[in-house]
């Protein structure tokens, strides 16, 4: 193994949304996935020394009141300052479960990101409205997206 690490930091209070979770861990410990090692934390649970060690992060959040959660954000509050230095240019990808449209949650979001210098995969995912069943399916493609990119080094 190459020791390339996938950090997922995932607020995840709802069935939901830990579906969702559960589908971005699943999709970048995909069989074809072979040199890459995906855990899925809290924003609570994630310290510094986890977002340093990782070589990539995939970020979920539900939009609370057009913002990121609480969670997330105590993860931000929390972690800045200490990766600032230490996580310039680190991939990440975004996903947002909005019941609105996500656009708060996503400039917060980017806003912080901006500030680390972390470096977006692509556009964010926001899965908004109701309730879809495909949401599950997009998030474990974007798993196996950040992985698989992780494991061939493009990103």
């Amino acid at each position: 193994m190459s020791g390339k690490r996938l950090l997922i930091i995932a607020h995840a209070p709802s069935p939901n949304t830990r579906a969702m979770r559960d589908a971005l861990l699943e999709g970048a410990q995909a069989s074809e996935i072979e040199t890459v090692e995906a855990r899925a934390r809290t924003p609570f649970e994630t310290q510094p020394e986890d977002v340093r060690a990782a070589d990539g992060v995939l970020l979920l959040t539900p939009e609370n009141l057009g913002y990121m959660s609480g969670a997330l954000k105590d993860f931000f509050d929390r972690c800045y300052y200490p990766c600032l230095d230490h996580t310039q240019g680190k991939p990440y990808a975004l996903v947002i479960r909005a019941g609105n449209d996500g656009t708060g949650t996503r400039r917060g979001v980017e806003t912080i990101a901006t500030g680390l210098r972390w470096r977006a995969i692509q556009e964010p995912l926001i899965c908004r409205g109701a309730w879809r069943p495909e949401f599950v399916a997009q998030c474990r493609e974007l798993g196996m997206l950040m992985a698989a990119g992780l494991e061939a080094g493009v990103f």
